[in-house]
């Protein structure tokens, strides 16, 4: 008998901690049940640009954020700097910074081997100096697509290192590839936007 009573002896309550863990389980349970039952969204995501950018730094390999902004900068018998020079080694490919029309291929004492580019309506030029060469059968009148290749970074004319100098210029209302007024092509380049 006293075997039985040891049998049904009540047995030690539950612990404090035992209620907080059981109930946590419930809750932990509960929001597992909404979270499966509710529908899943992506976090939204903002659309990519659609817009082309309307210029690329013309250089192979230069990022925006290595651009130095030249403009204005002394140059020889009182002269200010018309572009910026990005540097880059000799040979580096050139490309068209927007699709248009090759205006000039042109050599001279100071750019060097140079090419003058119409963007598409006409309104602005880009000035490409110091080239070591033209892309092979690049020709004046040629229509040329942004991104295309065009030349390569060189140190020829009155330059001492390979580099690119690139201006952009308004074009006069007769569109004459050597009468444009220069502008800072630094925050073109860096925004991709076009002056």
């Amino acid at each position: 008998m006293s075997q039985q009573r040891a049998r049904l002896a009540p047995l030690p309550g539950p612990s404090p901690y035992g209620a907080f863990v059981a109930a946590s389980l419930l809750v932990f349970l509960v929001a597992m049940a909404f979270a499966v039952a509710l529908p899943r969204r992506a976090p939204p995501r903002l659309a990519p640009s659609l817009a082309a950018p309307d210029l690329i730094i013309p250089v192979d390999g230069v990022a925006a954020d290595a651009l130095v902004d030249t403009w204005g900068a002394a140059r020889s018998e009182g002269r200010k700097h018309e572009g910026i020079d990005i540097m880059s080694r000799a040979g580096t490919p050139v490309r068209a910074a927007a699709a248009g029309r090759i205006a000039k291929l042109f050599h001279s004492k100071r750019g060097g081997t140079t090419i003058y580019q119409f963007d598409r309506a006409g309104h602005l030029i880009f000035y490409y100096a110091h080239l070591r060469a033209y892309a092979a059968g690049l020709q004046e009148g040629e229509s040329v697509e942004q991104g295309q290749l065009i030349a390569y970074v060189g140190a020829t004319g009155n330059a001492t290192t390979p580099h690119l100098h690139f201006e952009i210029q308004r074009a006069g209302a007769k569109s004459q590839w050597w009468r444009g007024v220069a502008v800072n092509p630094y925050v073109a380049l860096k925004t991709a936007r076009l002056p």
